[in-house]
Order: structure tokens, then sequence, then C-alpha cells
């Protein structure tokens, strides 16, 4: 059984919401005063003796960042504050405008089509884990459930919807034009066998599954919901060659900063990979790699 970690967070740390417009317009203000021949603008030289603000997802990113704060950081001399975004827009605008000193959310496809769609310059520093997506279903107990005719929905951001179709198309749901790679989208099915499909923001999927027969949702806000993807999914993403590691990220130019080279060393410990494993039993997947 998965444990439940959210009872267990800081209660001083920031929780952000899609609410909050009054921030995000300020990000995105922000982010527009930068430009692609200024990518190091406001990262200066950081002061060590100041907290390293790292906005993330609720889980599991802000739940291992919690543990790190908790249990690590002060031995290591660093000084570390959350702040929790819900959606996949606002943890990068506020880190390309200093609002925060890094992120812990997303993947590189989504990283590389966020910087290119909106001129950002935010870079991977370090991979932690892999959360699988996986397919979901309150009425299907099976994947021979799903029938012509019946509702999937998938995520509608350009990374995330072609690894959900791609998802499909391994278990034989879907076929996909040739071709098709990462960023295929509904375009590029060459056969749905029948099936109708939604797109709708990923943070929302869960609560879509009362309204579609099946959804395909991220590893993070399936666990949010309280679904656990190693034992509740009709269908999950294979973690070997698996290109979809979560990272912590800065803005380019902050990658020395001495606060983050700590978190990096903390967050690719022995003590996080058992806090991973121990916690999510297979839902998160320690996924380490060298700083970058």
């Amino acid at each position: 059984m998965l444990k439940n970690t959210k009872n267990t967070k800081n209660t001083k740390n920031t929780k952000v919401t899609l609410a909050t417009s009054a921030f995000a317009a300020l990000a995105l203000g922000l982010t527009a005063c930068g430009t692609a021949s200024d990518p190091e603008q406001g990262s200066g030289n950081a002061d060590a003796s100041k907290p390293l603000v790292v906005a993330a997802s609720p889980t599991p990113h802000a739940d291992i960042l919690t543990y790190v704060k908790d249990k690590l950081a002060a031995k290591a001399g660093l000084k570390l504050e959350v702040k929790e975004f819900t959606d996949y827009v606002l943890p990068n605008t506020a880190t390309e405008s200093g609002q925060v000193d890094a992120n812990f959310f997303q993947h590189r496809p989504y990283l590389d089509d966020f910087n290119k769609k909106n001129g950002t310059h935010i870079v991977p520093v370090a991979d932690v884990h892999l959360e699988p997506l996986g397919l979901y279903s309150k009425s299907a107990q099976d994947l021979k459930d799903l029938k012509a005719g019946q509702t999937v929905a998938v995520p509608n951001d350009t990374t995330n919807e072609g690894r959900a179709l791609k998802l499909l198309a391994d278990n034989g749901l879907i076929t996909l034009k040739d071709g098709a790679g990462a960023d295929a989208k509904l375009s590029d099915i060459a056969d749905g066998k029948g099936l109708k499909f939604k797109e709708l923001e990923a943070a929302t999927l869960p609560r879509a599954l009362n309204d579609v027969d099946a959804a395909v949702i991220n590893g993070n806000y399936a666990i949010e919901a309280d679904l656990k993807p190693a034992a509740d999914s009709l269908a999950l993403e294979k973690a070997e060659g698996n290109p979809y590691a979560n990272f912590l990220a800065v803005k380019e130019g902050n990658e020395n900063d001495p606060r983050v080279r700590k978190l990096v060393g903390l967050l690719n410990s022995p003590e996080v990979k058992k806090y991973i494993q121990d916690t999510y039993e297979g839902s998160v997947i320690p996924a380490f790699s060298a700083a970058k």
C-alpha cells in the first residue's frame, strides 16, 4: 500500500495554486523582461546564507524536498524553502523571473518544449526520480474492457499527450501513424479502434475519471488522488530506457550556485533513494544522475 505522506508535510511550506492570479501575472510580466541575449538576468552572485527557494509539485516532489529539509539540509548547511504549485506553468515562469531559485516538477521533453514556446532559459541540473504514466479507470478492470465508443482522456500539453498516446499504442488500444514520435497528437492516431478522446489539463485528469471511461494520468497527480500506480493502473510505463525522469532545474547561469550544488547532492543521496523506495513502493522510482 502506498504510504500517505500528505499529513507529514511541514506546514511552513507555502502552497501556491492556480487561483494566485496576481502572482501569475507578476511572474509572467517579469519573465517578459528577459531576452534570449540576457539568459542570466537576475542570477548575480547568490548569497549562500539565504534560503534556497524551490518551486515544486505537491506530490512527490514537495514531499521529497520536505524530507530533505527536515532530515538532511541542516547537517549539510543548507537552508531550504519549498513552495508548492499545482500547475505546470508557474514553476518555470517563477524560476525565470527570480521569484524562486529552482524548481522540481518536470522532465526534459516538457522543459524543452516550454523553453521553445515561452523564450525561457530553464536548464536541468540533476535527475531525481521517474513517475510512470498510467492508464486508469473507475469502470474497466482490464484493458480488454475498454470498447469502441468509450472515451479516454489524455493530458493536453504537447509532451505528455505524446507520451500518453505512446502508452496507449504500446498496449494495443490505438495505432499511431508511422513516424509519430514523442510529440504525437490526436491527429497522429492512424486507428483509434473506435475509442473517443478528450484532451484535458494534466492536473484535472484524476477528477475527470468520473466523467470518462478511462484517463491517462501523470504519476504525481495519480498519487495526489490516492491512486496507486503500481497497483491501480490498467497500464503503466516501463522504467527501463524511459526519458521522462524528473529533475531539479534552475535558470541558466545558476547551475553552480553553491546552494543548488548542495541540494543536488542531497537529492541524489542514499537517504533520499531509500525514502523514495520505502514511501512510494514502485509508484515513484529513483532515477539519479550525476550533476549536469
